[in-house]
């Protein structure tokens, strides 16, 4: 018995050893953030590349690349995820740490030019999944851990959305949206419309909060809001200076 306790303390020494190493290898930054935008088959092509667009110009906005650049470690990493059906979950960009101009440039440039790979329908729950595992495999250990999701549907397949939003939160992970209103949007089988269905179901953790878009408003606009504020943290932002477009909604708890 002495003898087994002795080499499971030993295992035990060699776990812990092996993750203060990797702690104490991972790159410190202010921010790690996932943005997860919907590549489901609802988002045409031309859609899709408003998207793109919109979050590439968005991380090259002066007023984001100071709050990416401008925390205690100077850096911020961002990486871009599409996603469609609960089997369709990739990163268009990897993680890339923003510490300037160039690099900004570089995110969006590389954002803009890749090609599509998603496909499907709607699995914002695979999705926030796919996203977790990125912020908790990649080399960085950041102040703040974020999930962007953006959806112009709910939730359809995968795991249960609420065990998948709970598992992200109980670690530290803020998840925010970006509610993408058009006609259909508000399903009645729902009983909710999309941005309710966000606010309720989809954001947690400390700050979160959806951005809802529609037909009349700015998507790059709206995007540019969502950064702003989700990069600087709500304490060092005044919200009267954010952009107009798009409707901002805290969540409940």
């Amino acid at each position: 018995m002495r003898k087994c306790h002795l080499v499971l303390s030993g295992i035990l020494f060699v776990l812990m050893t092996l993750a203060s190493g990797r702690l104490a290898a991972q790159e410190r930054v202010d921010l790690e953030l996932v943005l997860a935008a919907d590549g489901s088959g609802s988002i045409d092509d031309a859609e899709l590349a408003l998207q793109r667009e919109g979050y590439a110009r968005a991380v090259r906005n002066p007023r984001v690349l100071e709050a990416l650049t401008g925390g205690i470690y100077g850096k911020s990493v961002v990486a871009y995820v599409e996603w469609g059906s609960a089997e369709s979950q990739h990163t268009i960009v990897d993680w890339t740490v923003i510490d300037g101009p160039d690099s900004a440039a570089a995110f969006g440039e590389a954002l803009v030019d890749a090609p599509r790979q998603a496909w499907g329908y709607n699995s914002i729950s695979n999705a926030i999944v796919y996203s977790q595992g990125l912020l908790e495999g990649n080399p960085y250990r950041g102040l703040r851990r974020v999930i962007d999701i953006s959806a112009d549907a709910g939730n359809i397949g995968g795991i249960p959305l609420s065990l998948a939003r709970e598992n992200a939160v109980s670690v530290g992970i803020t998840i925010n949206g970006l509610a993408i209103s058009r006609p259909g949007s508000t399903r009645p089988l729902r009983a909710m419309t999309l941005e309710a269905e966000f606010r309720e179901q989809i954001i947690g953790g400390a700050g979160a909060f959806v951005v809802t878009v529609d037909e009349t408003t700015s998507f790059a606009d709206a995007v540019l809001k969502k950064m702003i504020l989700e990069v600087a943290g709500l304490a060092h932002v005044d919200l009267a200076t954010l952009p107009s477009a798009g409707r901002l909604v805290f969540a409940e708890r």
